[in-house]
């Protein structure tokens, strides 16, 4: 049978994955998928250093828009990267015919309805499987194997530099700094990690996950982001002796009021599973109503795991490659007609429970002062902790967990403790989890 020709843009590291893995197991993938499957022409800003990758097995060329517009290419697999460029080379891909197979999150994040709709109207497929957490299937389940589901929550550890860098704040009970820059040593983290620390990969990724659960267009620029980088190793040492972990969670939740969608340093029962993921690890957490909860886990990077992804989604568009486009899984999991628009809640609006650790000076009444105002706004305390001043210390922290509450009166609150005379600095706010 005819193979499937594919274009592939860019072979770093996972388009070098991609290549390599499709070519060791061709024959393999081949019988899955019902006909070869061959990378037929590489483009790269660099043909030299392709040519010698490929070593003469495929044309190369430094010229995408040329594989986009081939008329000899099946499936362009777009791995080049950044928003401006590709967006371009995937619309004009769709336009042509062509199916494509995607590991651009930021892309999908933001231009995703437009490049889902191109693609509705020209019949052509476009797969995304490699796009969130790498090696790991969570798009096909969620697409697929959770389709009997209402599915209530998902929340994920999808960024492997922030949770390395966690992990080894716990462990080692050092600085983010610190773990930052040896992170980058060990090449976990960029040289500008801001994407990865500040909580914006994960938001990419997040809201691709969001859309397909519940239905609803990309929200991206809606999402409530915080990373890590202020995050400080006393708060990881009292979490710890409370029973929790803290880890940059990506949280999406469907409520009665709309569709939370939030990524932020979060505490998590240290006896849950997904607290216990360690090192540059990925995992995700979906609860459905009919299913419970299931975890997803695995590397989320690496030239082959993701490109296990990449030749995943491959083998699905072969074998979908000649079905009546109407019968096909829908991009976003549900048919377009119905999807809807879902309000996405402001974190304002978010109901969660609390971590406060305040600093304040070690007198009477400053406790009663601080409860009295958390009663006041509703809010009331689960644990607590006041670490005994060391000798000639007149400060102290006291570190409490809140039951729920809606964001907007623990903001009022924090303004309220803040403007007591004994307290000294801010106060530092995490939320908290239980993932039941």
């Amino acid at each position: 049978m005819k193979a499937i020709n594919v274009g592939l843009l860019g072979i770093g590291t996972v388009g070098g994955g991609t290549f390599s893995v499709l070519s060791r197991n061709g024959e393999e993938i081949a019988r899955r998928a019902g006909r070869p499957i061959r990378i037929s022409v590489v483009a790269d800003r660099n043909p030299a250093r392709a040519q010698e990758l490929t070593a003469g097995a495929c044309r190369v060329t430094d010229d995408a828009f040329a594989v986009v517009r081939d008329p000899e290419v099946d499936i362009v697999v777009e791995l080049i990267g950044g928003c401006d460029v590709a967006r371009e080379l995937v619309l004009q891909a769709i336009d042509n015919g062509k199916h494509v197979v995607t590991a651009n999150k930021a892309l999908l994040a933001k231009h995703g309805n437009e490049i889902f709709a191109a693609a509705r109207e020209k019949g052509v497929m476009v797969a995304f499987e490699a796009a969130v957490a790498g090696g790991i299937p969570i798009i096909k389940a969620l697409r697929e194997g959770l389709t009997a589901n209402r599915i209530e929550w998902i929340a994920g550890i999808i960024n492997g530099t922030t949770n390395f860098i966690l992990s080894e704040m716990r462990d080692k009970g050092l600085s983010f700094a610190t773990v930052l820059a040896e992170a980058q040593r060990l090449g976990y983290a960029e040289a500008d990690p801001t994407f990865d620390v500040e909580g914006v990969d994960a938001a990419h990724k997040l809201s691709i996950m969001s859309a397909i659960a519940f239905g609803n267009a990309m929200n991206f620029d809606k999402a409530h982001i915080e990373g890590i980088s202020r995050l400080d190793a006393a708060d990881i040492r009292y979490a710890e002796q409370l029973g929790y972990r803290i880890k940059l969670l990506g949280i999406t939740k469907r409520t009665a009021e709309g569709v939370e969608l939030r990524v932020h340093p979060t505490l998590i029962p240290s006896k849950r599973l997904i607290a216990n993921v360690e090192g540059a690890m990925n995992a995700v957490l979906v609860k459905g109503d009919a299913v419970g909860a299931t975890l997803y886990y695995g590397k989320g990077a690496g030239a082959e795991p993701t490109a296990s992804a990449v030749i995943a989604d491959l083998v699905d568009v072969t074998r979908m490659h000649t079905a009546d486009p109407e019968h096909r899984v829908p991009h976003l999991a549900f048919q377009p007609d119905a999807m809807v628009d879902l309000a996405i809640l402001p974190i304002s609006a978010v109901v969660s429970s609390y971590y406060l650790r305040l600093r304040v000076e070690d007198r009477p009444g400053v406790l009663a002062d601080v409860t009295r105002i958390l009663a006041d706004n509703g809010i009331s305390i689960v644990a607590m902790i006041q670490r005994e001043p060391g000798e000639g210390e007149e400060q102290t922290d006291i570190i409490m967990l809140t039951h729920k509450t809606r964001e907007r009166e623990v903001d009022t609150a924090i303004a309220g403790i803040e403007s007591l005379a004994a307290v000294r600095g801010r106060i530092i706010r995490l939320r908290l989890e239980e993932l039941l």
